[in-house]
C-alpha cells in the first residue's frame, strides 16, 4: 500500500511539473504570436509612413508658396511663407506628440492572457476541497447486504 501512495505521489507530481511547463511554453508562444503581429503591423506602419512623408513634403512646399503669395511681403521675400508654414507644423506636431504619449500611456504590455486563465482554473481545481469520503465506504445493496 504504501508503493502505491509513492508511486501516486510520484506521478502527481510529475504531471504538475509537465502541466506547469506546458503553461510556461503556452505564455511564450502567446507572447511570441503578439508581437510578431505587432512586428508585422509596425513594418506596414513605417511604409505607410514613408509615403505620407514624402506626400507631405510636396503639400507643405505648395502650401509656403500660397502662403508667400497671401503675405503681405516685398517680392522674393518668399522664404516668410515657409516661416510660417515652419510654425504651423511645429505646432501641429506638439498637439500630435501629445495625443501620441497619452495613448501610450493607456495602452498595455502584450500579455498571455491564455495562459494566465488557464493557470487560474488550474489553481481553482487544484486548491477546491476534496470531495466527500462518502464514495469510500460501502453502500448497502437494495436487500440490506453489504
Amino acid at each position: 500500500m504504501p508503493q502505491n501512495i509513492a508511486s501516486a505521489i510520484a506521478d502527481v507530481s510529475e504531471r504538475a511539473s509537465v502541466l506547469v511547463r506546458e503553461e510556461i511554453e503556452l505564455a511564450k508562444a502567446e507572447v511570441s504570436e503578439k508581437a510578431t503581429k505587432l512586428a508585422k503591423g509596425a513594418v506596414v506602419g513605417v511604409a505607410a509612413g514613408v509615403f505620407l512623408l514624402f506626400a507631405l513634403i510636396f503639400v507643405l512646399m505648395g502650401c509656403a508658396w500660397l502662403l508667400y503669395f497671401y503675405l503681405p511681403v516685398p517680392d522674393f521675400a518668399y522664404f516668410w511663407g515657409f516661416f510660417a508654414m515652419a510654425a504651423i507644423l511645429v505646432v501641429l506636431g506638439v498637439i500630435a506628440g501629445l495625443i501620441a504619449a497619452k495613448v501610450v500611456k493607456r495602452s498595455a504590455p502584450p500579455m498571455p492572457t491564455m495562459a494566465i486563465e488557464e493557470a487560474q482554473k488550474i489553481k481553482a481545481t487544484v486548491s477546491a476541497p476534496a470531495p466527500p469520503a462518502a464514495a469510500s465506504e460501502p453502500v448497502a445493496a437494495p436487500g440490506g447486504e453489504v
